[in-house]
């Protein structure tokens, strides 16, 4: 039997599109998908529905490498509410509490200062990690409430943008895995009135910026407008996405070894543990240190004929 033909453009490349609110972070990568017809896809690290901004979506080769995104630095800005604390910590859940506000700029200033540096969060039950191979939030939407492990998390920075009576607006820049919804409750305890997320927007993935980022509305219209080169050419190539990876440059006989599996050995060895490889034609993918200390291939992008 013939092979199935796969439907779509062979293109790679990543997309810095910002989400619109009330979405899925997967429902825009398949609109994303569908106006640049593109055979395979991928995102970088879903956001809440409610959440907008940055939001990485790899096309061909690039979801190869979609997770070196994943595990990179985030910075968002959040708007917060004192005085209520709802059931999903953000503005989408009912309200299981409120407390009146008597909290000063001094206090806040203060409690921001107790969650920089390393801290531990308990994931909330309205996230998207999996429970034997089941979505948190839909377990709690079933009124079911299960155990879930403490993980460390960094906050390298917060700025704080704003604040009023009962609101205050942050910068914030994390490591992975940093929940903003919990960061928020937490403080909100911290200051003895509650709080949840009221808007969060995140505006940078490692050095890829909110400014850089084009909406679903402008991919349609331009898809309407046939600006299909002009489409293209808002795709990063893979090098540029992972510009906050160190480059290693191979000759074409260090390359040849490379793209067979095999490790080399290099003068002046990298010192990171994941690097970009380079060879006099360009990319071809990620290398890291092996254990007999060679630079040895880690994920590799398809050679084109």
């Amino acid at each position: 039997m013939a092979r199935r033909r796969k439907r779509g453009r062979d293109i790679t490349g990543i997309l810095l599109l910002d989400k619109p609110t009330d979405m899925t972070s997967n429902k825009a990568l398949q609109q994303a998908k569908f106006l640049y017809f593109a055979q395979k896809a991928g995102h970088t690290g879903a956001l809440d529905p409610i959440a907008t901004g940055v939001l990485p979506i790899c096309f061909g080769e690039g979801t190869k490498f979609s997770h070196f995104l994943l595990n990179a630095d985030k910075k968002y800005r959040v708007i917060a509410k004192m005085g209520q604390k709802t059931t999903t910590a953000d503005r989408e859940g009912e309200v299981v509490e409120e407390k009146p506000v008597n909290v000063t700029e001094e206090e806040l200033v203060k409690v921001v200062q107790q969650f920089k540096g390393t801290i531990s969060q308990v994931p909330s039950m309205y996230s998207a990690l999996k429970k034997d191979g089941v979505p948190l939030y839909k377990l709690a939407r079933q009124g079911i409430e299960v155990e879930r492990e403490a993980r460390e998390v960094t906050i390298h920075s917060i700025d704080i943008v704003r604040f009023e009576s009962d609101e205050f607006e942050l910068d914030v820049h994390c490591s992975k895995g940093t929940y903003i919804r919990n960061l928020v409750e937490d403080m909100g305890d911290e200051l003895g009135c509650g709080a949840h997320v009221q808007e969060l927007r995140r505006t940078a993935v490692s050095h890829l910026q909110l400014d850089d980022c084009v909406s679903l509305a402008q991919l349609e219209t331009m898809k309407q407008a046939d600006e299909k080169l002009a489409m293209d050419e808002l795709l990063l190539p893979l090098e540029k996405a992972l510009h906050h990876l160190p480059i290693v440059e191979l000759d074409s006989d260090q390359a040849y070894y490379i793209r067979l599996g095999q490790a080399v050995q290099l003068s002046g060895m990298p010192q990171e543990e994941e690097f970009i490889l380079k060879d006099p034609e360009g990319f071809l993918g990620i290398g890291c240190i092996d254990d007999d200390g060679k630079v040895a291939p880690r994920r590799l992008i398809k050679q084109t004929s």
